[in-house]
């Protein structure tokens, strides 16, 4: 089985809500498509409401209405933007939390305002997301301007603040900024916004994962296939030692789309490059424990 842990899809697909060269999100019936080519049982689709260098808009109750069309294939995510209601880091979010929750929402995201990740504005929406008690995916960003999501300087400090102050809330750490961080490279001046390449010397993602139990990677798009293949040995171990706490993705936003991740780990299962466990914890049964989403054979036990 393969649970998708971040997707996108909107119902628009005019010219007018395409990027310059003419790729949209997949509507629902094409990203279903997507998902029968490639084996895909279950995904999550995301919102994405934050203004920053968007394209188009898709918001939660559009994704509960996709859920709607197809109840066993998709898993709704909800979402806010930090500046709503008051622009204010008193603002309470918690009755649109809990509400998104009671629609069937299992999670939040794909977060990417681009403001600091440790701006009060941004600590005030993980308190309370840690209180309803809803995993939520983050966008790391490089800079302010020019790109979408949360900031965040080499080495992740402001993650780390985060962390530490919501330690019951599930974060599920997404973006070329995050990944690159797998690395030691990024410290001496590598590539943040690119896809680095060569051997892997252990950096501050593994350093965080190996301190922080509440960090998860999503291992989607070509950021997170990236890091665990841009040096096969290192990204069998990484596989091994975090099996509990990686979630496998695609990150689909473009009809047509490559997805190597899917090949990636099914030729993981074939050579036996990873264990039986790992591969079936990563490819569903996380995100199934995560999400709350049952599917777990009645009485069976698994570490």
């Amino acid at each position: 089985m393969f649970i998708d842990i971040h997707t996108h899809s909107a119902f628009a697909r005019h010219p007018a809500v395409s990027r310059p060269n003419g790729s949209t999100y997949p509507t629902p019936e094409r990203l279903i498509e997507m998902m029968d080519e490639h084996g895909i049982d279950k995904a999550v689709v995301l919102s994405t409401l934050s203004p920053e260098f968007r394209y188009t808009i898709v918001i939660p109750e559009e994704v509960l209405k996709i859920q709607q069309h197809f109840p066993d294939r998709i898993i709704p995510f909800c979402n806010l933007d930090p500046r709503f209601i008051g622009n204010s880091p008193d603002s309470d979010f918690r009755p649109l939390l809990q509400a998104y929750k009671e629609l069937g929402c299992k999670g939040v995201g794909e977060y990417i305002p681009n403001i600091p990740f440790d701006d009060p504005l941004n600590i005030n929406v993980f308190r309370q997301v840690e209180e309803i008690g809803l995993p939520l995916t983050f966008h790391i960003a490089p800079r302010a301007g020019g790109c979408y999501g949360c900031i965040d300087d080499v080495g992740l400090p402001r993650l780390e603040k985060v962390l530490q102050a919501c330690p019951d809330l599930k974060l599920l750490a997404h973006s070329q900024a995050f990944w690159a961080e797998i690395s030691t490279d990024v410290i001496r001046g590598g590539e943040r916004v690119g896809y680095p390449t060569g051997p892997v010397t252990p950096g501050r993602v593994v350093e965080l994962m190996r301190r922080y139990p509440n960090l998860l990677g999503d291992l989607s798009a070509h950021s997170g296939f990236n890091a665990i293949s841009r040096d096969p040995e290192f990204g069998y171990a990484f596989l091994e030692e975090f099996q509990d706490r990686l979630f496998w993705g695609t990150d689909i936003a473009n009809d047509p789309q490559e997805l190597p991740i899917v090949g990636y780990f099914r030729n993981l299962k074939a050579e036996k490059l990873i264990s039986e466990d790992a591969y079936e914890k990563i490819t569903w049964r996380n995100a199934d424990r995560l999400l709350g989403l049952g599917l777990e054979p009645e009485g069976e036990e698994h570490p």
